[in-house]
């Protein structure tokens, strides 16, 4: 796949509400199933745009994302009470073994998506832990997102994530995107 980042200079992109149309917030809150006391990271959380909509319903909400210059327009924008901003690749997380009890990516799997990433996420989740993924599905158009040939079918997504030692509790497909929601046993 293409692992890339997206590109700081058109981060105002990732503010775009019309993102909903792919994953609305009650979706994403609900996938991840919160009472209110978990920590939870955001997976490539950019501007904080998904961030923002989970850590009303979260104990600790950790934004995580390589891109140090996306944490500095998060920073401009205001980080809501509970978000703490975080810059590391998903394949090397500074969380102790189980300190998360949820994490979530929205349009980035196929940024990260590798072996290492998966076991990486395997560590830090807890036992019962919730990984939920949105993303690009390699079945789409193609009419947003990436070229379909850096996206991964929700068959691969499944794969990998069952490969990790993760439980498949709902896998989605829809005409852009897929969701997948998987937990650790």
């Amino acid at each position: 796949m293409g692992f890339h980042t997206f590109p700081v200079d058109r981060a105002e992109k990732l503010e775009d509400e019309s993102r909903y149309r792919y994953c609305s917030r009650e979706e994403l809150v609900a996938a991840l199933s919160l009472s209110g006391a978990e920590t939870v990271a955001d997976l490539g959380s950019g501007t904080g745009f998904y961030t923002d909509d989970v850590a009303p319903f979260a104990g600790k909400t950790y934004a995580v994302d390589v891109q140090s210059e996306m944490h500095d327009i998060y920073r401009e924008k205001g980080l809501p009470e509970g978000v703490e901003l975080v810059t590391a690749s998903i394949g090397d997380l500074p969380f102790g073994d189980g300190e998360l009890d949820a994490a979530f990516s929205t349009m980035t799997y196929h940024e990260y998506a590798d072996d290492a990433a998966l076991a990486e996420l395997a560590r830090v989740l807890g036992s019962g832990g919730r990984l939920v993924t949105v993303d690009w599905s390699g079945n789409g158009d193609g009419e947003s997102g990436p070229p379909t040939d850096e996206r991964f079918t929700l068959e691969e997504a499944v794969a990998h994530h069952e490969a990790a030692g993760f439980s498949v509790d709902v896998a989605s497909e829809r005409p852009e995107t897929f969701l997948l929601a998987a937990r650790l046993d």
